[in-house]
């Protein structure tokens, strides 16, 4: 038997993780606008400094919250944190160049289908079992991401742009599962590391391609800006409110990002989707509410994926 009094401080914890959650997601959201807003600079250069700021920020609040040596933290938890923070880097470049390349609508959309990745990545190496609801709404979510693949009008973007988006949500999917190898269910040491490692890789590919590390003032400061208040703070408010929210309605509530995602910029930007988009998309996202709702109603709780 539960009385009020053990109900009311749980369901106030639940609440502030639900909003806590909700807002990260509403920053999250705001990636495909930063990006629109860049006049010249290119994917490498963008991640360049916005891995700068979010180090940083990283570095700070990890410093604040445990008292302890980020760096010693990242090193403790072995190759997990290396490998997640190696494909979070992949999943940061896929991310903006679908995003520079096709339209934010599609991009969100596809980034998306990272949990069901994930949900097979975890049956082929960890050995999770996957649920038979989760099966079909991976089939279904396929199908989605099919439907927006076949369009090839103008404002359906480019298939580099898609595979981009594509690989970016794999590249997610990896970091996902390496939390799990790791049994870490903090993900601020990777997320710390991956921008450390960005740093160099994209420093690395400037030098490469050539391209200058010096920005405009505008596209300099949205990129310093987005490592910030997007990605850095959408994580420790994300980190923070997990903590309190179950893993279905978790899912549910990422739909924000989706969602929001592509209003920012019809709102800001007049830019608009495609029907094959809005058409894949809605079966993507019928696919992920219906994996969360199917699993919300078992108990006890089933995995999240």
């Amino acid at each position: 038997m539960t009385f009020a009094m053990d109900t009311q401080p749980a369901d106030t914890g639940r609440a502030r993780g639900v909003m806590l959650v909700f807002m990260a997601g509403v920053l999250w959201s705001t990636v495909g606008l930063g990006i629109r807003l860049i006049e010249d600079a290119l994917v490498w250069q963008i991640l360049f400094y916005r891995s700068f700021s979010l180090s940083l920020l990283l570095y700070i609040v990890i410093r604040l919250r445990t008292g302890q040596d980020p760096f010693r933290l990242a090193y403790r938890a072995g190759w997990p944190v290396t490998i997640g923070a190696l494909s979070l880097v992949a999943a940061y470049a896929g991310g903006i160049y679908a995003v520079q390349t096709t339209s934010v609508a599609k991009a969100m959309l596809i980034f998306a289908s990272a949990p069901f990745m994930a949900a097979i990545l975890g049956l082929l190496i960890l050995r999770e079992a996957v649920r038979i609801h989760t099966w079909l709404a991976i089939l279904l979510a396929c199908a989605g991401i099919g439907v927006m693949f076949w369009d090839q009008t103008g404002g359906g973007g480019s298939m580099a742009g898609n595979l981009a988006a594509l690989g970016s949500a794999f590249g997610f999917a990896v970091f996902t599962i390496t939390l799990r190898w790791g049994r870490s269910g903090d993900m601020m040491p990777a997320v710390f590391v991956s921008g450390l490692f960005a740093i160099v890789i994209m420093g690395a590919i400037c030098l490469a391609l050539d391209l200058p590390f010096t920005l405009s003032q505008r596209d300099g400061g949205i990129a310093l800006s987005m490592g910030v208040f997007q990605v850095g703070a959408g994580l420790i408010l994300f980190t923070i409110g997990s903590k309190h929210v179950p893993a279905a309605e978790l899912i549910l509530l990422s739909l924000a990002e989706v969602v929001l995602g592509p209003l920012w910029v019809w709102l800001f930007l007049g830019e608009t989707a495609s029907i094959y988009t809005l058409a894949g998309g809605a079966i993507l996202l019928l696919a992920i509410i219906g994996n969360a709702l199917s699993g919300a109603r078992r108990k006890p709780p089933a995995t999240p994926l």
